[in-house]
């Protein structure tokens, strides 16, 4: 499904490099559960956008779904960290979802009974189909997140990428979150990057340790070994709602 092999990126490659991603190789089969951890600066966000065509890497070669990253980016949701909605606009979710279906190959911005339909059978899929006319500004965290896992959905996604999708929710809302990921995996490929060393220790089927190189492991092999050495030992687990999160420089 997503195939890396020997992918290098720096900042400023031609003045001052700065290697974000160091000859890396991976990949991500259908309907896999990956947990991507990493210290700040690590080169996380950095793969996803890779992965998405929104940066290019200066070596190796990247393949998604059998095709060149832009080529393929239709089929790829993505939820960003801290993803912005604009809570003063008077966009229903509904409205906000109807968004993942912006930019199909169609003139104009009217957009189709079919967009329509998909839109509301990826509400219908993340549990917010009920509340598709309530305002986004009236919904919680954990709600409004869902209805960005939708937008993402809705563009006929095969594989989904989310940056931290927990972080700032409650521990119930991320409990939701956790299930409903489940529940979409058992028809995609899913990908998570977090912070959230308990989330990743038992929720995912495969873990990528990333700080510039990668390594892949199974999650019962993430040891505080494994994280020391990834975080240079300068690193210490904080509990936060009964899960575990790194926390740097400390």
């Amino acid at each position: 499904m997503v195939e890396l092999r020997r992918v290098s990126f720096s900042f400023q490659p031609h003045t001052a490099p700065r290697a974000v991603l160091d000859r890396i190789d991976l990949v991500i089969a259908p309907r896999d559960f990956m947990g991507i951890i990493g210290p700040n600066g690590g080169g996380k966000t950095t793969l996803l956008r890779i992965i998405l065509g929104l940066l290019a890497p200066q070596e190796g070669s990247v393949r998604v779904l059998g095709q060149s990253p832009a080529a393929a980016r239709r089929w790829v949701g993505y939820v960003p960290q801290r993803a912005a909605v604009n809570l003063s606009a008077p966009a229903s979710a509904l409205d906000v979802v109807l968004m993942g279906r912006l930019g199909r190959g169609r003139w104009g911005f009217r957009y189709s009974r079919a967009d329509r339909a998909a839109a509301m059978d990826a509400l219908d899929c993340t549990g917010m189909a009920s509340l598709c006319d309530r305002p986004i500004a009236d919904l919680s965290g954990g709600q409004r997140q869902r209805v960005l896992i939708a937008r993402a959905l809705c563009s006929d996604a095969q594989l989904l990428l989310l940056d931290e999708p927990t972080a700032g929710v409650d521990v119930e809302a991320e409990r939701s979150l956790t299930e409903l990921l489940h529940q979409l995996n058992a028809r995609l490929a899913v990908v998570v990057v977090s912070h959230d060393i308990a989330f990743v220790s038992t929720q995912v089927r495969t873990v990528a340790c990333l700080n510039r190189t990668l390594s892949i492991h199974k999650p019962q092999d993430v040891t505080g070994e494994t994280l020391a050495a990834m975080y240079g030992g300068d690193v210490r687990l904080v509990d936060h709602h009964g899960h575990c999160h790194s926390v740097e420089g400390a």
